[in-house]
This record gives structure tokens, sequence and C-alpha cells, in this order.
């Protein structure tokens, strides 16, 4: 099967089971009353969230050009952006494609090593995911009682359950896996001086090489503590990102920071869905999640994720395509599209 069928039919598939979430999310809603709901709203809130979304983006940018410091390459802060910019507009296509894209799109635009930006883009993935976990933690520790049992009983209570219920399967799989990994590894090493004079393995070790190096950058960094500043004033603008939509609608308006701090954790937790840009998933979890904490009508909290999710996604897009274009111009709709066949498969 040709690589642009196989990637078409991927994507499809995503967005089907975005579909579907989205069908569960509005299955038992009013859609006149929802409307309703909409009308209602106070959209000049959104005009701020999406001045925090341009802010994030350039935050993203400036805190990548840190990790490149130390593997010898300065890019252009604003070619970082629009690379940056890029990989969202790519994520709305794709689910996890903007990663490989803004790479590439830097790559191109800047000369860098593509494995090299690869490695850069794990730390930065490393240091996301584990600041979402702190901020889990600092929701079930700080938030309220409801709070928290939502975040329990809805999310880690079942997939405990589901993991007890086939710990052995589970714990088999686990060794296995591992044992795979150490196999690898050994090999890796020890295959190399052989393997090493033929085309392909040679060109998988310089990948590999590349990545490790991008890796080690978090090791050398420079300027460490400028580094965690970015990461931290980050969060802070994606909690205002959050925060201003709350206050398009009479029910969600009262709910202040710490509200706006418990959806952007759930919200986390359904933009990492393998559908494109949370598509449904977060739909889903913020109205559960309103109604179960905040005892918010679903239809009220539906009408806050369409308002919030929406309102950013046509802004990322916009922000994307001109991104996209001010990288490539034209000729940019033959790199896109190459790069969403070949660095996906």
């Amino acid at each position: 099967m040709k690589k642009g069928l196989k990637q078409t039919l991927r994507a499809i598939i995503f967005l089907a089971m975005a579909l579907l979430l989205l069908w569960l999310s509005f299955r038992d809603i009013s859609f006149r009353e929802l409307w309703t709901t909409l009308r209602k709203a106070e959209y000049l809130w959104l005009l701020p969230a999406a001045v925090m979304t341009l802010f994030s983006f350039f935050i993203r940018a400036h805190r990548w050009t840190l990790l490149l410091e130390p593997l010898g390459h300065k890019g252009r802060l604003i070619n970082v952006y629009h690379a940056v910019a890029t990989g969202y507009l790519a994520n709305l296509i794709f689910p996890r494609l903007g990663e490989l894209t803004k790479c590439a799109a830097l790559s191109e635009r800047e000369k860098i090593p593509f494995d090299r930006l690869v490695g850069t883009m794990l730390v930065e993935r490393t240091v996301d995911v584990l600041t979402v976990v702190a901020l889990i933690a600092l929701t079930l520790i700080a938030g309220s009682s409801t709070t928290g049992s939502f975040l329990s009983e809805s999310i880690f209570a079942p997939l405990s359950a589901k993991l007890s219920s086939s710990a052995l399967s589970v714990t088999l799989i686990a060794l296995l896996l591992l044992v795979l990994m150490i196999l690898v590894t050994v090999l890796y090493f020890t295959l190399r001086k052989r393997l090493s004079d033929r085309p392909f393995f040679k060109m998988l070790y310089q990948f590999s090489d590349g990545i490790i190096d991008g890796l080690k950058s978090i090791a050398k960094l420079r300027k460490r503590w400028e580094f965690i500043l970015y990461t931290l004033l980050l969060w802070v603008v994606y909690l205002l990102m959050t925060y201003f939509p709350l206050l398009c609608l009479d029910s969600t308006a009262g709910m202040g920071l710490d509200g706006a701090l418990f959806v952007l954790v759930v919200g986390s937790l359904g933009m990492a869905a393998p559908v494109q840009s949370g598509l449904g998933a977060f739909h889903w979890i913020v109205s559960r999640g309103l109604l179960v904490a905040y005892g918010i009508p679903l239809q009220e909290g539906l009408a806050f994720a369409t308002l919030s999710h929406e309102s950013q996604l046509v802004f990322i897009a916009l922000l994307g395509v001109i991104s996209f274009f001010a990288l490539f111009g034209r000729r940019g709709g033959k790199i896109l599209p190459s790069t969403i066949i070949d660095k996906a498969s």
C-alpha cells in the first residue's frame, strides 16, 4: 500500500474516532438549548485567550532555542516560532504529526539536522508530561473534594481496575518489552562496527546518534534557570488561555483560577487522546468534569468546551497557515504533504 494512501486511511480512522467521541458528548443534548446558550455568550473574552495563544507559541519557540544552543545551533526566533505554529497546524490533520512537522520545517529553513531536532523535541515533550503530572498532583492536593473525586473516580479508578483485572498479563507484557529493549540495545552497540558499512544501518546509526545528541542537550543546557522560567511561564499562559473562555458564560464565570486549573488538567488529558487536536475527547472530559466537580449542567459544560476548543482551533489554524507560508511560500504546498507522508509512516 502506498504511503500516501496509508496515511490518508489513518487520518480517516482517527477522524472517525473523534466524530464518535463528539457524538458521545452531544447525544443527550438539546441543540436548540445549546444554541441559545452560545448566543448569550460574551465572545469578547475569547480575544485575550487568542492573545495568550500567540504568546504561548513565542514562549515555546524561545524555550526551544535554548535547547538548540548546546548543540551548536542558533535558529532565528521568528523561524522557530513559525515552525512551532506550523506543527500545531499539522496536528489538526493528523494526531501527533505536529512534533515531527515542526522539526522538519525548522530543519528545512535553518539547515539544522532533523535527527537532532527530534531529540530536543523529545526533551520538550518529557518536560511537558512531567508538568502535567505535577499539575494533576497539585489539583488533587489543593483542589476541592469534588475535584479530586472526579479525577479519581472517573479516570484513575477505572484505569486501575482494568490494570488490576489483567495484572498478570500486563506484568508479562512489561517483562517481555523490557527484555526486548535490553536485547535491542545490546545488539545496537555490539554489532555497530559490523553493520555501519551497510547504507541502511549507517543511516540508522547516524539518525539515532542525532537523537541522542538532542536528548543530551538538557544536560548541557547553559541557561537552565531561563529554561525553567519559560516552562513555568508557558503553563501560566495556558492557565490564562483556559481562564478567559470561562468568563464567556454565566455558569462558568465564577469558577476563578482554581476552576481554570481544574479545566486545564482534565483538558490536557483530553488533548492527549489520539485524535486530531483532542477533538471530541476534550469536549467529553471537560463537560463531564465540570458536571461532577462543579455541578455545572452538561449543556453548559459542552457550551464552554465548544467555545474554548473551537475558538482555539480556528485561531491556531490561522496562525499555522500564516507561518507555513511565511516559511515556505508557494512551494509549501508540496513540502507539507511530503512531510506528512514521509515522517508519519
